[in-house]
Parts: C-alpha cells; sequence; structure tokens
C-alpha cells in the first residue's frame, strides 16, 4: 500500500480519514455531508449516496479499478474514470484524503501551532460570542434560561473547595444551562489554586491515550495560564507514553476549549493554573473486555498523577469536559432518535450516573462495557480517569439533558455534577 507523492492524480488506492458522515436532505434528495471536526479540512463535502459507498471503500486496500469494479456490482453502471479521479480529486483538495498533500498541510499547521506560546480560541465567534461583553451576556443568559440555575451566584470563600465537577462539551448554545450548573456550583465554593482538566480526545487514533500542552489557553476573556512546571514534572513520572507527542491535538479540540472559557468567566485569568490534559479513546478495552487499570498506559498514567497531586499543597479540582450517549443516524445507528430513543437514553444515563454519585470508576466501566457502549459515551474515558482520582468522593447530579439534532435525526446527552 503505497500512494505516490506527486498529487492526487496519482493516488490509486485512496484513504478517507477519521472525519464525520451524516445525512442531510435537499430538495427531496438524500445526500451525504462530509464534516472534519479536527479543522485540517476547514470546509464540508456534500456527496451523494453513490460517492458514499466508494467512500466507504476508501481504506487504503481497493484499487481505483477495485472502486469501478464494486460501484458496478452495487449499482449496476459503469463508473466513468474521471467521473472517480473527480471524487478522489476534490476530497484530496479539500483534506480529507489520507495523502501527501494532507501530511504537508498537517506539517505546516504543527510548526504554527509550536510556534506559539498560546492555543488560540478555535471556536469564538462560531458556538460563542467573541467579543467579551456580548460573551458575558450570552453566559449569563445561561443562568436564567428556563431549565437554568436561576441568579448567578454571589463567589463565596468560607466554603471548602469542590474536589470535582462534571461538565458538558457539546457546544454552549445547546448545553448553556448545564455549563451554567456546573460553574455557578464552582462560584459557591473557595477558589481553586491548580485545574487539571481532562478532556475527550475526538481526533487522537494512535498509541497514545494521554496528550498534555504547555501553551495557555486563550479565551476572548483572557489567556487561561498553564501550569508547565507541573506538567513537566508529570510527564517525567509518566514512562509508558509522551505526554507532548501528539500536542496537535490541542489545536482544534473543544472539549478543554469550553471548560478553559468557563472557567475565565467564572473565575477570571488569575490566582490558579490549569493542566490541560486530553484522554484517548477506551474503544479497545471495551470491545476486548479489558478493564482499564489493566492497560500500563492507563495505570501508568493513574500512578504518576496521583504521586504529583499527593505532593500538592494547593486546592486542585479536576474537571471532565465530557459529553454521554450519541445515538441516532448521525453517529451510524440505523434507528432515529425520537422522543421515545431519547427517554431510554435519559434512564440509561441516570442508572449509569450512579457510579459516579458514589465515585464507583469499577462500576461505571463495568456497565458500559456490558452493553458493548452502544450508546456511544463521548466522556467514557476522562470521566473514568477523574473518577479513578476521586475514588469513592460523593458527587450530586446537578443537571441532565439532551440536545435533539432533528435534521440529522441524532440527538447528544450530557450532564453536570458536582463531586464534593
Amino acid at each position: 500500500m503505497d500512494n505516490a507523492a506527486s498529487g492526487n492524480a496519482s493516488i490509486d488506492k485512496p484513504i478517507i480519514r477519521a472525519i464525520e458522515a451524516f445525512p442531510i436532505d435537499h430538495e427531496g434528495q438524500k445526500y451525504i455531508c462530509l464534516r472534519d471536526p479536527s479543522g485540517a479540512a476547514p470546509n464540508p463535502i456534500v456527496i451523494g449516496m453513490g460517492a458514499y459507498f466508494l467512500v466507504t471503500l476508501f481504506d487504503g486496500e481497493h484499487s481505483r479499478r477495485d472502486l469501478q469494479s464494486a460501484f458496478t456490482k452495487r449499482f449496476g453502471e459503469l463508473l466513468p474514470t474521471e467521473h472517480l479521479d473527480s471524487l478522489i480529486n476534490a476530497l484530496d483538495d479539500g483534506y480529507f484524503l489520507d495523502s501527501p498533500r494532507y501530511r504537508d498541510k498537517i506539517a505546516a499547521l504543527r510548526d504554527e501551532f509550536m510556534a506559539r506560546t498560546d492555543r488560540p480560541a478555535a471556536l469564538a465567534g462560531l458556538c460563542y460570542e467573541r467579543e467579551p461583553n456580548a460573551l458575558r451576556r450570552e453566559i449569563e443568559a445561561f443562568f436564567r434560561a428556563p431549565g437554568g440555575p436561576g441568579d448567578i451566584p454571589a463567589p463565596r470563600a468560607d466554603r471548602s473547595p469542590l474536589a470535582g465537577i462534571i461538565a458538558p462539551h457539546i457546544d454552549p448554545r445547546r448545553g448553556g444551562r448545564a455549563y451554567a450548573h456546573a460553574y455557578g456550583e464552582l462560584l459557591t465554593r473557595a477558589r481553586p489554586e491548580l485545574i487539571v482538566i481532562l478532556g475527550t480526545s475526538h481526533y487522537g487514533a494512535g498509541p497514545q491515550l494521554f496528550t498534555a500542552t504547555r501553551k495557555d489557553y486563550a479565551t476572548p476573556l483572557g489567556a487561561v495560564k498553564t501550569d508547565r512546571d507541573f506538567l513537566d514534572r508529570l510527564a517525567a513520572r509518566y514512562r509508558e507514553g509522551d505526554l507532548f507527542a501528539d500536542e496537535l491535538l490541542h489545536r482544534n479540540e473543544h472539549s478543554i476549549e469550553f471548560q478553559a472559557l468557563f472557567l475565565a468567566w467564572s473565575l477570571g485569568v488569575a490566582g490558579y493554573r490549569i493542566a490541560p490534559i486530553l484522554v484517548g479513546s477506551f474503544h479497545e478495552m471495551v470491545r476486548d473486555g479489558v478493564a482499564p487499570p489493566q492497560d500500563p498506559r492507563v495505570a501508568g498514567f493513574i500512578d504518576a498523577i496521583r504521586a504529583e497531586l499527593a505532593g500538592e499543597k494547593r486546592h486542585v479540582l479536576i474537571v471532565a469536559g465530557v459529553d454521554f450517549a450519541h445515538i441516532g443516524r448521525k453517529f451510524g445507528d440505523p434507528f432515529s432518535a425520537d422522543e421515545q430513543a431519547a427517554a431510554d437514553t435519559k434512564a440509561a444515563d441516570l442508572a449509569l450516573i450512579e457510579n459516579i454519585k458514589r465515585g464507583d470508576p469499577a462500576g461505571f466501566f463495568r456497565e458500559i462495557a456490558a452493553e458493548g457502549d452502544r450508546r456511544k459515551i463521548c466522556g467514557l474515558a476522562p470521566m473514568y480517569v477523574q473518577l479513578e482520582l476521586l475514588r469513592g468522593r460523593s458527587a450530586r447530579l446537578l443537571m441532565h439533558d439532551i440536545a435533539m439534532e432533528p435534521q440529522t435525526e441524532s440527538a447528544v446527552s450530557f450532564a453536570s455534577l458536582a463531586i464534593d
């Protein structure tokens, strides 16, 4: 398997990258929208069902001739070479293929990112207001929306700090009330001084399960400062991986960006530091029936961060930026996410949350594994690590919600919890 390196016209066995594909309707016809949530491919592409059939075979094993043969067998029609070339070229031009063109783009993005001292607010102006005053008004409106916590609580320093919070990573305009519950609760307690943020890594696919960055997280309200010394000490303790090998993953990952945003709103940007760490998928452990502590990468990381936190004299807060179930056609299910599916998902989420409420990481993982993670719990990995670090501590459910997406016949559930 060796695609030539002299342009997309020479790609004989195309490889589609890990991207999102979901159905859309236009003028009574069904199409598939391809979107790259990592941002490497900046513009989505809409293709027909025949083209999508071909894309599902872009695995690096099927040659152009194989693809034409498969198309004819499936649809009973010849596929002209120029039509296949056009599809391959369009996807490669848009950076949807794993190809020399894409790898050159990633190298340039990596060089640009690594030269910065901060991580820019990638989604400002898209998922939340870019202008600071407008952003403050937008966040305040989340509190007062139906189902929100109501008035913004006055900060209190006379109560013990929280040990952890679980907050969504769905975009704030859909999950704003849940963010308000989580970060409003943070206002009612003594301020943390070190905040470990464990975010879902949506785009990492390599052997590294844990990825940190030394870069400050920029927000429209100022830059949230990263504790580089803490991360360097942690990296030195962690022997089963390189915490900074895949640092580019932070560039466009929203799961930590949204937490940094709400921290900047609730705490300002002074008086504390963050340790932003992305956690990769535990899907293989679920598939193979392997509990996370049996994976040396997980066990090694938990041991390393426990040892580092044991020497901390600062108030430490551990934040998990996570969502729960992802159901419906957008996420590969053969059914539409209707009201009944949403009700079933809520019941299953609440049962799973009982494990969180009693601080039981083993029970949490066991329940997800028992159903083969069929509901695709996006926050499985960071929540499991958080529960291990806060094992036995009680949690309180602040809010559970489901964002319905009728246009894609899909839904995402999420929740806010406070861990004492």
